[in-house]
């Protein structure tokens, strides 16, 4: 039979739970954001943060380290009130946005390789030529602007083949 006072019944203060959450998630957000703010990929840092929590949280839960389910649920919907604030003051406040936010960094810029930002993100030559042979380039020259994007990805745009304005598409009457 199970125990229901146990399952519901906090054996913790509400306040303390929701409190441990909130300096927990902060925290990891200021780290993750200052420290590691690159490495998430196409997955923005706090989305990441928010599943890594919420696996160890619910995990807890489940496995009986927090006594009651009650005490589980409020610390989730802690960490996933303070993510959805904190995305709703970047939507709200740009400058709250530009805080939480990378700013885009250039790697290459009218076909010179950037080497100090470069150096800063620790990519290497290497890493950045693949990047760029995924977009069919495979000389820096070619690239009008790389640029390390705030998701961690490498948006890449080509200087156009025609840089005379004297192509095609200004005989037909477009240029």
């Amino acid at each position: 039979m199970p125990d229901w006072r146990a399952l519901f019944v906090p054996e913790h203060s509400l306040l303390e739970i929701a409190f441990r959450g909130s300096v927990m998630y902060l925290a990891l957000f200021v780290i993750m954001r200052f420290v590691m703010q690159r490495q998430a990929g196409a997955v923005s840092l706090a989305d990441l943060l928010v599943i890594v929590l919420i696996a160890d949280v619910s995990q807890n839960a489940f496995s009986n380290e927090y006594k009651s389910l009650t005490e589980g649920v409020l610390l989730v919907l802690t960490i996933v009130g303070w993510n959805y604030g904190i995305d709703w003051l970047g939507f709200r406040f740009p400058a709250f946005e530009r805080f939480i936010t990378p700013k885009r960094l250039p790697l290459v810029v009218d076909g010179a390789i950037r080497w100090r930002n470069m150096r800063r993100e620790m990519i290497t030559h290497a890493e950045l030529m693949s990047q760029l042979r995924q977009q069919g380039i495979d000389d820096p020259a070619l690239v009008r602007m790389a640029s390390i994007e705030p998701d961690g990805s490498i948006s890449v745009i080509r200087h156009d083949d025609d840089r005379t304005g004297s192509g095609e598409d200004e005989r037909k009457g477009y240029g």
